[in-house]
């Protein structure tokens, strides 16, 4: 297999550039090259690029908690894992309509011509058609020329001119669109699994405000009553106004998180409008169904570190971004090198001077092999080439990095997870104590027992708790969220269908000529393999 294919196949090792191969050239006779180069199978100059060493743990950090499984990997459609019908039909929704993934599936659109532009490179270059059609004066001597001094001449002709790819800088320039294609669709498929786990985690934030919403509402009754049986025994004279105050001030901060959960919850719901592709609107409609903060399963299907390397899309992306740049050194390289080209003209001249006609003339055609060398470049081929070294290296470390933040995000979003499940189970105990204090607290200071401080801090405490335990049961789907987005999870869910939607593809192709059907619908590779790349050589396409 040629250098396109090798870093879809290689396995996690820790390889490095093989040695350049601009040294291949042997002292062979011309004629045996071009027929060489010709049967594809000439020598291909620069570096034959393989995935690069990357630091991958062994196993996550909490593998050995029971709410994490890291013998399976469930991250296709991770969320139907909440089990709420109305976060699946959100998620399909913004598949359809987010106009962040339009963009995302045009630009695949963009590499896959950029990749029919480098595949014509292979052929003919040039390839001209001319035709002339002059009238012309010419001067004379003699008062009375035999000969008129104007005629017509009629001039047509082809050429043709074919740089060998002797070196293979056509067939790396294949290579790196090739590679550059795959980029855009793991582009692609970063955008969809980043707009999932939006979608998701924007709706989660939506149901944990409104169980929030409630529960401040329910405090506000209740800190209500407590209000009015002080205004009661304030008018009995059992005890001051300062009662009726201290009720006051409570009732009025518990009041004030109304307003400020309700503008939450309308940036929340603008957020989901922009995801789904539509304006700003209450989604009412689309909200309804179901209630309550989603539940997440008791423990998260992570599967081991290594599957982030197949799975997550801007690890690949990032892996794909070094191979088209690979082969950008091989391109540079062969600047340093002849260039053997094969260049051919056919024509006819015709003119009507003296006897002749326009609809007779002489054929001409010539034929042959042209050779051109940049000798004295002053050393700016050479620096090309190290510029585009460097682009891959910094590109490599860019690689490495990318996937060290990624099991950065998984950790993150494991640790979310089942702490936020501890969390919420100390706040649940909580929660039952607060409630009992505050009904004995309440019953005492009826019967005059106690002071009324002591049912402030009783109503404040049991706020408080209830609050903080919505917040966490709501960071438990939000951590599963996290982690299946850091585990790139999601992006399946545009198998078997288009990178845009068919109102998009018409729109473009009643603007410009597409040609074949399968540039404005190309094939969406999977997972790197084989077959995500076909060869470098193959049919021009128009």
């Amino acid at each position: 297999m040629m250098g396109a294919r090798s870093f879809l196949t290689s396995p996690v090792a820790r390889p490095q550039r093989t040695r350049s191969r601009a040294d291949c050239w042997p002292a062979r006779r011309l004629s045996i090259a071009c027929a060489f180069a010709l049967l594809s199978s000439g020598c291909m100059i620069g570096p034959d690029f393989k995935r690069p060493s990357a630091q991958v743990a062994d196993d996550w950090m909490e593998a050995g908690s029971e709410t994490i499984d890291s013998g399976r990997a469930q991250y296709r459609e991770w969320w139907s894992s909440l089990d709420d019908p109305v976060l699946s039909k959100l998620i399909d929704l913004a598949h359809e309509q987010n106009l962040s993934l339009l963009t995302a599936g045009v630009r695949v659109l963009e590499a896959r011509a950029q990749l029919g532009v480098a595949i014509g490179e292979f052929y003919p270059q040039q390839q001209q058609l001319s035709a002339t059609a002059s009238y012309e004066r010419i001067p004379v001597s003699a008062p009375y020329a035999p000969v008129s001094n104007t005629f017509w001449q009629l001039a047509f002709g082809a050429q043709v001119g074919w740089e060998v790819d002797l070196w293979g800088k056509v067939r790396r320039g294949i290579e790196s669109a090739s590679s550059a294609f795959l980029a855009s669709v793991a582009a692609y498929d970063d955008v969809l699994v980043t707009l999932a786990g939006d979608v998701a985690s924007t709706y989660v934030r939506i149901r944990t405000i409104d169980v929030q919403l409630d529960i401040a509402r329910e405090n506000v009754l209740r800190q209500q009553k407590a209000l009015a049986i002080a205004r009661a025994r304030f008018a009995g004279g059992v005890v001051t106004r300062r009662d009726v105050y201290q009720a006051e001030n409570v009732l009025g901060a518990t009041e004030a998180t109304i307003p400020q959960l309700t503008i939450e919850r309308r940036k929340a719901t603008n957020a989901l409008s922009v995801l789904l592709g539509m304006p700003p609107a209450p989604l009412d409609d689309l909200l309804a169904g179901t209630s309550g903060i989603p539940v997440a399963p008791a423990s998260l299907a992570v599967g081991i570190p290594a599957d982030l390397l197949r799975r997550r899309p801007d690890v690949r992306q990032a892996e794909l971004k070094a191979a088209a740049q690979s082969a950008q050194i091989g391109l540079a390289r062969g600047a340093l090198f002849p260039s053997f080209s094969l260049i051919g003209s056919i024509g006819r001249l015709s003119s009507d001077v003296g006897q002749s006609s326009l609809g007779a003339g002489s054929l001409g055609y010539s034929a042959g092999p042209a050779i051109q060398w940049n000798i004295l470049n002053y050393g700016q081929i050479t620096n090309n080439v190290r510029v585009q070294d460097a682009r891959l290296q910094a590109l490599l470390v860019d690689y490495r990095n990318v996937v060290l933040k990624a099991q950065q995000e998984v950790e993150n979003g494991i640790t979310e997870f089942s702490q936020s499940r501890a969390e919420a189970a100390f706040l649940q105990t909580s929660v039952v104590a607060a409630t009992g204090a505050f009904r004995i607290a309440l019953l005492q200071y009826k019967e005059g027992t106690v002071d009324f401080n002591v049912v402030l801090n009783a109503e404040e405490n049991l706020y408080k708790a209830q609050n903080s335990l919505a917040v966490a049961q709501g960071n438990i789907p939000l951590g599963l969220i996290r982690a299946y987005r850091a585990l790139g999870g999601g992006w399946e869910l545009r198998d078997g269908r288009d990178f845009v939607p068919l109102a998009t593809r018409e729109e473009m192709a009643a603007r410009t000529d597409w040609g074949a059907p399968e540039l404005l619908r190309p094939q969406a590779p999977g997972l790197p393999g084989p077959e995500d790349v076909g060869p470098l050589l193959r049919p021009p396409e128009w």
